[in-house]
């Protein structure tokens, strides 16, 4: 609406501009509207403000040191590569997932060590209290046996008296052992053990794969917080070039003000516009402030440590081929995300098949040997050590076991349905990242060629609705419009290169490429 206000005015300037130039000498005032011929000439007007600025935002985003050390020009220069690698190698959620792998990894030595056969060492002592066991007999010889030495059947046999003597069992009160067995789990080898080893080791991979997601992760933030950062420093030299053209309406109004070609009312909303503009510059150092913190927090290095923007942001861009289809197929095969959940569903699946081992009976074998003093085992027992040893087979089964195997199959079968649907969401949350970020692309691509003639017309537009306001041909409004059209085109400008490279790392993360951030262990 106001560039269709300022359309009519440009076109009266150029239709009287024979005239214009017939009325004004250098240094002196064009007369107001209305002027008789043969009036005096006004008086002349102080030095003409600076016309607009046509330094490019993007370039001087990058250019501008006076924010911070961050701009430091003795710095050590960064890209958004390096903010992004040094984002992963000090990413402190990759760190925690580190810590995870650990565990994981731990986990699977426990299940190694269950391979080896369970061998018990034992060494005891025992004392026992006195006791008097029963003898048989009375201790002496009570009576006498008669037996025969012939054969059985032989006529008129022989006999002969053998004394009874008593018997007293002997009582050990220091009782030693040493013993060791060894037990062999033979189903649990196939039905429990080895499922358990596979779940762990699936586990472990899974958490190595969360480790290269937080890094890779880590990265992209990184650049994201780079470029965010850069675009809050070319938003303060918009804030600055805003106020600088803001001034400059300011110092015109006054002047036409003097010569009676502007109203007060003019001058006054010049100089309100220059105080918002200060304010804006104000905000604007405190968000390139911000944004800095930011990229230091992603790298994790301190205030004091100086670094200089390394990256032209008005480089051109490699264009982005291939068609949307191959990247959300890439993104498919090559996210992490969707490789954790796959081998969390694998050990998932190796714990339900050890869940259902209870169906089956559990056999196991067993070795002992035993060195005691006195040896149960021996009859009498004496007070001396005697070796022993025994070898046992075992097989047990409850009917028990069914109930609580199936219920635990049944639980696991569900946990992997749910990461399963959790995989779907995952993709199509992966798709619609592809398609948000190959759109962007495209706009941001065509952003940057738009805005370049757009910010070309702006300035232009500026610099005529100045000449027409100095030459009392046009209002201040139409001047402030310019002004903000301006504006708008710089930060126009200044967010196409921005996006256009925001939106390629977010594609690279999309599709899965940012892991060359985080190299598998």
């Amino acid at each position: 609406m106001r560039l269709l206000f300022a359309a009519p005015v440009l076109a009266m300037f150029l239709a009287s501009s024979a005239a214009f130039a017939q009325a004004t000498a250098p240094g002196a005032v064009p007369l107001p509207a209305g002027t008789p011929p043969n009036a005096p000439p006004a008086p002349a007007t102080p030095a003409t403000p600076a016309a607009p600025s046509t330094v490019s935002p993007a370039a001087a985003a990058t250019a501008d040191t006076r924010t911070s050390p961050m701009g430091s020009p003795g710095g050590r220069p960064i890209t958004a590569d390096f903010v992004a690698r040094r984002a992963a190698q000090t990413s402190f959620s990759a760190k925690a997932q580190d810590e995870s792998i650990r565990a994981a990894a731990a986990r699977v030595d426990q299940a190694w060590a269950s391979f080896l056969p369970r061998l018990t060492a034992t060494a005891r002592y025992t004392r026992l209290s006195p006791l008097t066991n029963p003898s048989l007999g009375s201790g002496s010889t009570t009576g006498s046996q008669l037996v025969s030495p012939d054969p059985p059947g032989t006529p008129d046999p022989r006999v002969v008296a053998i004394p009874i003597q008593s018997f007293v069992f002997p009582v050990v009160l220091d009782n030693f052992l040493l013993q060791a067995q060894i037990v062999v789990p033979i189903s649990d080898y196939f039905l429990r053990i080895n499922q358990g080893y596979t779940a762990a080791t699936h586990a472990r991979d899974a958490a190595r794969i969360d480790a290269q997601t937080a890094r890779a992760r880590s990265a992209t933030d990184g650049k994201v917080a780079f470029y965010t950062h850069i675009r809050a420093r070319g938003a303060l030299v918009v804030a600055e070039q805003a106020l600088e053209d803001a001034k400059a309406h300011a110092v015109d109004a006054k002047n036409q003000e003097a010569a009676a070609n502007a109203s007060r009312a003019d001058v006054l909303r010049a100089e309100t516009a220059v105080a918002a503009a200060e304010l804006q510059v104000e905000r604007a150092k405190n968000l390139a402030q911000l944004t800095e913190k930011q990229v230091r927090i992603a790298m994790h290095v301190p205030d004091s440590e100086p670094f200089s923007l390394g990256e032209d942001l008005e480089a051109t861009l490699p264009p982005v081929t291939g068609t949307l289809a191959d990247y959300v197929a890439e993104g498919h095969r090559s996210r992490l995300e969707l490789k954790s959940l796959d081998a969390n569903a694998d050990a998932l699946r190796a714990q339900g098949k050890s869940a259902k081992a209870g169906y089956y009976p559990q056999v196991s074998g067993s070795g002992e040997v035993t060195l005691a003093n006195p040896n149960q085992r021996r009859f009498p027992q004496t007070a001396e050590w005697f070796p022993t040893w025994s070898l046992t087979l075992q097989a047990t089964w409850s009917p028990n076991d069914i109930p609580t195997s199936s219920a635990g199959g049944s639980e696991y079968e569900a946990r992997i349905a749910t990461l399963e649907a959790q995989k779907q969401t995952v993709r199509e949350g992966i798709e619609l990242e592809v398609v948000q970020a190959h759109q962007s692309i495209r706009e941001s691509d065509v952003g940057i060629a738009t805005t370049k003639r757009q910010l070309e017309s702006a300035t232009e537009a500026l610099r005529v609705a100045r000449e027409l306001f100095r030459n009392g041909r046009a209002t201040s409004t139409v001047v402030t419009d310019a002004e903000t059209e301006l504006t708008r085109a710089r930060l126009e400008a200044l967010n196409a290169h921005v996006e256009a490279r925001i939106s390629r790392a977010k594609l690279e993360h999309a599709v899965g490429r940012d892991v060359k951030y985080a190299p598998a262990e």
